[in-house]
């Protein structure tokens, strides 16, 4: 199994950190922790991360920007070859750039049950409401504050004569246990062939007169009145790929592409010499929107003329 690269970013003691981290060394984790960057050189979670073998990475923020220190972590990230980040008490409100960039491969753990209580003193905010729970909940991360989507949330009781201290004492054995299965979760779904062809599924149907049928056990996907366009492979070589096969404007341009990037790209068994090329699904990390104009580039290739027109005309608009 291609395990999962994962960069965890804190600014303090990393108990999240550390949790993510032993996970990680279970045989069955899908994901390996590659790098813990801090905006914090003198964070106590980066000594141990450290002591574990894990490299790392510390920059002050203090003087720069929001958008310039971003970039920074943003190249540490880059450098550690990382296709998930965790957050993991990491104190700094992100660059909308930075969230861009890592859209829909970025989550957080936040000590509370969302929508309930975004920002801080959430376990005072609890009490005070008279909630029975207080919690936690890892979300993916986007621009706006403890606002993405729920992946996993753990309710923790509220005891009679609870304070925020001892309620946020619990609730840290709580998330200890949520934040690596979930984590979990999300990188190994990135793998799974039904989930992939979900994708690729949607993406495919959503262009005009769109179908869909089995070719050669394969699903395929062709425009009325025109060709395939596209094939959805799983092991079909008894290779352990799964991936997507589209049209290039021909063997040129397969060529380049396979030798411009090589760890996406391949030449297809069959298909190869026609012209066909093939994008691996199966390494997470998946850029959904360079798919989506591979897919688009294709179906143009195959379909009738009045279609790609009607295709010119809405993109002029």
């Amino acid at each position: 199994m291609t395990k999962a690269k994962v960069a965890i970013l804190i600014s303090g003691r990393g108990s999240n950190m550390m949790a993510l981290l032993y996970a990680a060394r279970l045989p069955d984790c899908p994901y390996d922790v590659v790098l813990v960057a801090s905006n914090n050189p003198d964070a106590s979670g980066l000594a141990l991360a450290a002591a574990e073998g894990v490299p790392t990475f510390a920059h002050s923020h203090q003087g720069l920007g929001r958008e310039a220190f971003d970039a920074i972590i943003d190249d540490a990230l880059a450098a550690s070859g990382a296709d998930h980040v965790a957050l993991a008490g990491y104190m700094r409100i992100l660059s909308t750039g930075f969230v861009e960039r890592w859209q829909g491969r970025m989550l957080n753990i936040h000590p509370s049950l969302l929508p309930k209580y975004k920002g801080l003193n959430t376990h005072a905010r609890a009490i005070a409401a008279g909630d029975s729970y207080g919690g936690c909940s890892v979300h993916l991360v986007t621009p706006d504050l403890d606002d993405g989507p729920v992946l996993g949330q753990l309710p923790v009781p509220i005891t009679p004569g609870e304070t925020a201290e001892s309620l946020a004492a619990r609730t840290v054995f709580a998330e200890h246990q949520l934040y690596p299965r979930v984590l979990a979760d999300f990188v190994r779904r990135e793998r799974d062939p039904q989930w992939l062809l979900g994708r690729v599924r949607d993406i495919a149907l959503a262009l005009p007169e769109t179908s869909e049928k089995l070719s050669h056990g394969s699903p395929g996907f062709f425009v009325e009145g025109g060709k395939f366009f596209a094939y959805f492979s799983y092991d079909h070589h008894h290779d352990g790929v799964t991936g997507l096969l589209v049209k290039a404007s021909g063997v040129e341009e397969q060529a380049m592409l396979i030798e411009r990037d090589p760890d996406l790209y391949y030449r297809p068994a069959y298909l190869g010499p026609s012209g066909w090329v093939g994008l691996r699904l199966d390494r997470g990390g998946n850029d959904w929107d360079h798919i989506a104009d591979r897919l688009r580039r294709s179906w143009r290739m195959s379909a009738p003329k009045r279609l790609t027109k009607l295709m010119d005309i809405a993109d002029d608009f």
